[in-house]
């Protein structure tokens, strides 16, 4: 099964190229039309179990994040598929390069409309997968395998689909397929780059938006450097689903709010802003237009719907970390150039603050009411408790600026995760699957009550893979987010927002994971302390105070 000579069956020949690929990893969630393709299931392959399929999904979402590679997601027909399509949805916003493959009903069925069968499989998850296919021939399963890894993975990544019918797995294999390397970043034309050096060289109060993409492309210590070096203050993208600068450096502004107007008025104090791997921009709430005008825009993004999108400034096509480093090498020559005698001002010296520094962490905030417990306080005692390495899954609407006020993010690495959609079920199987990807690294996900509802099947894959997960469930009753943002647009008598009765560590402990209740303030800190210290996956489930702040 190593070698091309044993590829009898279109099953062998994949499993080659799986294992050429580095696709040996599957979550899954098995079914009768996928029964042909795990058929004696190889040793050194290993199958991630989900109990539901968005919740299978989410895990290698989170997997395919911290690794940044691709991932191969195995899903039941079109129900199972139907039932995953919400974090499909959440996997193309947040650029997750997942190959999702769903067993079709057998070909020789299909023109009797069977049971099981997936009618027009390939058009099901559009427009949430960059390619769609359903082989034409059994033996071009592998060829289609090989062309969806290439999609998945080039940039701007994201999912892809293909629908395998039943009995090609046994087929006779064709032609065999090689791996070819994944195809790299691409860098940004030289006179655009240009253009955007002269411009920062010639600028007193430059910012920079730094956006998902950033991390993403492991270019956060090369946008830490061009900060540096031309002074210039860093702003975090709107609703951002991962952290691209570090929140403890000097040059840290903030976060810009989902919102047309504050963004604009953030924006005002500089004379140029730099857009680098995050859309220009992403808005949540609409109340009017701005006041004052965004200053000039560069906009730098791998994808070209960002670009086109974007109302104002100059758009340059480029994967982050090679335009980061290309915009480096031009800013020396402009530098050259202005010592050679060239007009222009010398770039300005590393490390210059501009406008605030970085919210300060608070670690003991006042509580709301005597005897309740705060997100805040939650939140200040996990940045007093976590490991500098530590990664941060969060899924709590209604407390993300506390989060951002108390939970500075501050590793370079993938430090942070949350739904890029708004798709809520992603946080708790986003973690597991981020502690499968990063073994030696603490993992903590802090998750709303109705949040963590959305994928609470998770914890059985924690507990079974052994993952050394901290979920802290921040219980406030509600769906806070949906009636703070009801209310704030004018909306009154609002139903279905109200939960109560939820049991997380019953919950927890019937699928195999250590838990806890935290109900007064003076627990917070020891029970923390106790969860991280904790090998195995460990629960706390926090009653908080049901009234959070404003969101915007």
């Amino acid at each position: 099964m190593n070698s091309i000579a044993s590829d009898r069956t279109v099953r062998d020949a994949t499993r080659r190229l799986l294992r050429q690929l580095g696709l040996t990893t599957v979550f899954g969630n098995p079914g009768t039309t996928e029964i042909a393709f795990l058929t004696d299931w190889p040793d050194d392959f290993r199958y991630v179990l989900g109990l539901h399929e968005s919740v299978v999904v989410a895990m290698a979402d989170g997997y395919a994040q911290a690794t940044r590679r691709p991932v191969l997601v195995n899903l039941h027909s079109a129900g199972g598929l139907g039932h995953g399509l919400g974090q499909v949805f959440n996997a193309a916003r947040g650029h997750a390069p997942l190959i999702v493959m769903a067993g079709q009903q057998s070909r020789t069925l299909l023109r009797d409309d069977p049971f099981l069968g997936a009618t027009d499989a390939t058009a099901f998850p559009r427009p949430y997968v960059k390619w769609s296919c359903e082989p034409a021939r059994a033996q071009d399963v592998p060829a289609a395998i090989a062309r969806a890894y290439h999609v998945a993975s080039q940039a701007p990544r994201g999912p892809v689909f293909i629908s395998v019918p039943a009995d090609d797995w046994d087929a006779e294999a064709g032609a065999p397929v090689a791996a070819r390397p994944a195809i790299p970043g691409f860098a940004p034309d030289p006179a655009a780059l240009e253009a955007l050096a002269e411009a920062l060289h010639g600028s007193a109060r430059p910012g920079i938006v730094a956006g998902p993409g950033v991390d993403a492309d492991g270019a956060v210590a090369d946008l830490v450097a061009l900060a540096e070096r031309v002074g210039a203050g860093v702003w975090a993208g709107p609703v951002s689903p991962r952290c691209s600068f570090p929140e403890d450096h000097p040059l840290f502004l903030g976060f810009l709010d989902a919102e047309k107007r504050a963004t604009a008025a953030a924006l005002a104090r500089h004379d140029l802003v730099v857009v680098i791997g995050a859309p220009a921009f992403t808005y949540h709430v609409y109340r009017g237009e701005p006041d004052v005008p965004l200053p000039p825009l560069f906009v730098v993004s791998d994808d070209e719907q960002v670009l086109a999108r974007a109302d104002t400034g100059a758009g340059i096509r480029a994967t982050p970390r090679l335009a980061l480093r290309a915009l480096d090498d031009a800013l020396g020559s402009t530098e050259n150039a202005t010592r050679n005698g060239a007009p222009g001002r010398p770039v300005r010296a590393a490390g210059r603050a501009v406008g605030r520094a970085a919210p300060p962490v608070l670690a003991r905030p006042a509580g709301p009411a005597d005897g309740m417990i705060s997100a805040a306080e939650v939140y200040a005692t996990l940045a007093e408790l976590l490991p500098a390495d530590a990664i941060v899954v969060e899924e709590t609407p209604s407390h993300r600026s506390v989060l951002h006020d108390h939970l500075p993010i501050t590793a370079t690495d993938t430090g942070f995760l949350t739904t890029a959609s708004g798709a809520l079920g992603y946080g708790l199987p986003a973690a597991v699957g981020a502690a499968l990807a990063r073994p030696g690294r603490r993992v903590v996900a802090v998750l709303g009550d109705g949040s963590a509802m959305f994928g609470i099947q998770a914890l059985w894959t924690a507990a079974r893979e052994g993952t050394p997960v901290t979920f802290v469930i921040l219980d406030n009753a509600r769906y806070a987010a949906v009636r703070l943002l009801g209310e704030a647009a004018g909306g009154t008598g609002i139903p279905g927002v109200d939960l109560g009765g939820l049991d997380f560590v019953a919950l927890a402990q019937g699928m195999g994971c250590a838990a806890r209740y935290v109900t007064e303030p003076a627990e917070v800190k020891s029970a923390l302390a106790a969860a991280l210290a904790d090998d195995r996956p460990h629960l706390l489930h926090v009653r908080t105070d049901p009234a959070p702040p404003r969101m915007y």
